[in-house]
């Protein structure tokens, strides 16, 4: 989406959902009005608006994105060099390089996922097996109830 000839295109779609939004915002703004709205509507009214603002906030954002990663590319030296006695008795002028903040979250920063505690207990792996059983208990007792349970099983079901 950098290249220049799609930002026309994106500005137009950013217009448009912005428009539609307010529209949607107006249309629901004369339901609350009508003589069956409802605080539902009033919400909606209110919220179509929030939406058209957040798609151009959205948009305006990402094209700042865009630049300072373009400009961090193509980063000039800090001072540049005189090329004449006049511009030599005048300060160096530096370029102001606007340092952003980073665009990933480093690792090591976020706490670690908690895992499952590890229980070797036997009795509950034994009490586990015990209920695994009955569960298969179960299915099986079901598939004979309706007539699943014989070597002709594919033939029966279907």
């Amino acid at each position: 989406m950098s290249a220049p000839h799609r930002r026309p295109a994106l500005i137009i779609l950013v217009v448009v959902a912005a428009l539609a939004c307010l529209g949607l915002g107006w249309w629901q703004w004369g339901r609350f009005e009508s003589s069956s709205g409802t605080a539902q509507n009033l919400g909606y009214a209110l919220q179509w608006p929030l939406f058209a603002g957040f798609v151009v906030f959205a948009y305006f954002r990402f094209v700042r994105l865009e630049r300072d990663t373009a400009a961090q590319g193509t980063e000039a030296p800090e001072t540049a060099e005189p090329s004449s006695p006049a511009e030599s008795a005048a300060p160096a002028r530096r370029r102001v390089v606007k340092r952003t903040a980073p665009r990933e979250i480093p690792a090591g920063i976020l706490p670690e996922r908690p895992t499952a505690a590890r229980d070797d207990d036997p009795v509950l792996a034994e009490y586990n097996k015990y209920l695994a059983d009955l569960h298969a208990q179960d299915v099986r007792e079901r598939m004979h109830a309706v007539g699943l349970d014989g070597p002709d099983t594919e033939r029966r079901a279907g």
